[in-house]
């Protein structure tokens, strides 16, 4: 599957499909999908990097599986695992046969009692797929192992089963929020891509056009706002999502201004933490006084 024609195209499809790309977004996402290359997503939380792997799969009609990670996060919910409970019933059943064990394994270590995880789903598929590996620095570092044979050769080994290649190589990309540093076995694997918080421009683009009424002015009063925000020192900058939510708020409240009793009525839409909304009303009042 050709997934975009060009970094044009890419950029093009992207924004059909309601986001709003930079060139570096667009050229790398077509990169990836020409060399069938995994990406490496960074940025700060609510950048928008999960959100460009679900617009690379609603431009391209493709589907999306998502592994989400976490600490603790094992083989048995990455890749595979077997049907414990299932394989018991037809041991149990099958004591009064004659079977030997050797007999019983084989037939236990079938397809019928595998549980497929989001890696080894998204090798299997037959159809276009995009696979999102969501937040892989909060894995343990053991974790990362798993995803290299994934990402070189896509292709997974179970024991009993043998190696499953992928048919049809899926689109991989992997987000980070950098709270660790990943190997460099991973980095070597992936194409790269660092996502920044947008430009005022760039916002107030992405507000207008995910907004429906928004007027011009509120438009650019929030993101002037938001970007003051950011520049303070909070346990929670505000993410794109957070911006786009706080400008839905005030249209549905009919608000046409964000004045000072708008921002302090409703600035916990875009700070989630009362020590930032504190430090973000005290700073606010400070600059406008």
């Amino acid at each position: 599957m050709t997934w975009f024609d060009s970094a044009a195209d890419a950029e093009k499809k992207l924004s059909g499909s309601g986001y709003l790309a930079d060139q570096a977004t667009a050229t790398t996402t077509y990169l990836a999908g020409a060399l069938e290359k995994p990406l490496l997503v960074e940025g700060p939380a609510g950048v928008g990097k999960t959100e460009l792997a679900k617009a690379i799969a609603r431009s391209t009609g493709a589907e999306l599986i998502r592994l989400q990670c976490y600490e603790g996060l094992d083989e048995a919910r990455a890749l595979y695992e077997w049907n414990y409970k299932k394989q018991l019933l037809r041991i149990q059943a099958s004591q009064g046969d004659d079977q030997t064990w050797s007999e019983t394994h084989d037939d236990i270590f079938t397809e019928e009692f595998l549980l497929s995880r989001p890696l080894l789903t998204a090798i299997r598929k037959e159809t276009s797929t995009v696979l999102l590996i969501d937040e892989v620095d909060k894995t343990d570092v053991e974790v990362e192992g798993l995803l290299l044979e994934v990402l070189s050769d896509f292709q997974v080994t179970i024991p009993e089963l043998g190696t499953i290649t992928a048919t049809r190589r899926p689109m991989v990309l992997l987000t980070s929020n950098a709270t660790r540093e990943l190997s460099e076995a991973v980095r070597r694997r992936c194409l790269y891509l660092h996502i920044d918080y947008p430009d005022a421009e760039r916002e107030h683009a992405i507000l207008v056009g995910q907004v429906p009424g928004i007027e011009e002015k509120l438009a650019r009063e929030i993101v002037d706002t938001v970007t003051r925000l950011r520049a303070l020192e909070l346990r929670k900058a505000p993410s794109i999502a957070e911006s786009v939510d706080w400008a839905r708020t005030l249209v549905a409240l009919g608000t046409g201004t964000l004045d000072q009793a708008t921002i302090d009525a409703t600035l916990g839409v875009v700070l989630k933490h009362s020590s930032d909304i504190d430090r973000a009303v005290r700073e606010l009042k400070l600059r406008q006084a």
